[in-house]
């Protein structure tokens, strides 16, 4: 069965850092190849953070996360991480990893792009920044 367990989230300062872990099942790197992180804030729409093409990287990101988050993918094990730095209240939200099967790089991209094409989804982990 696919699976994915966020951790890693929690209450911090303004200006410090997290690691977000995705670990994922055995069944789940079977079948899919692209990942992604996304995030959502209560009374907001979910918001593509990062993503990757597991089978040949590299990471990409949404246009504003690119400064200060940065995608990481063990191919052995399958967990994603995401490191964020210097946080900001904005950033508070529920961050939730995702899994698809993709025919290629373009199409993860694409998929990541359009948000809910994803077919797991974990159950998320929740940021919260205070300044």
């Amino acid at each position: 069965q696919a699976r994915l367990v966020e951790s890693g989230g929690g209450s911090v300062q303004a200006g410090g850092s997290l690691r977000l872990s995705c670990e994922v099942s055995r069944d789940t790197t079977l079948r899919t190849n692209c990942m992604a992180w996304f995030r959502q804030a209560p009374g907001r729409e979910r918001e593509a953070v990062a993503g990757i093409f597991t089978r040949s990287g590299p990471p990409f990101y949404a246009d504003s996360m690119k400064d200060r988050f940065t995608l990481h993918h063990i191919n052995r094990s399958g967990t994603l991480y995401l490191e964020i730095n210097n946080l900001k209240p904005e950033d508070t939200a529920m961050y939730i990893c995702a899994a698809a099967w993709a025919g290629d790089s373009g199409d993860c991209k694409t998929t990541f792009s359009r948000g809910g094409t994803f077919a797991y989804w974990g159950q998320g982990t929740q940021v919260t920044v205070s300044s």
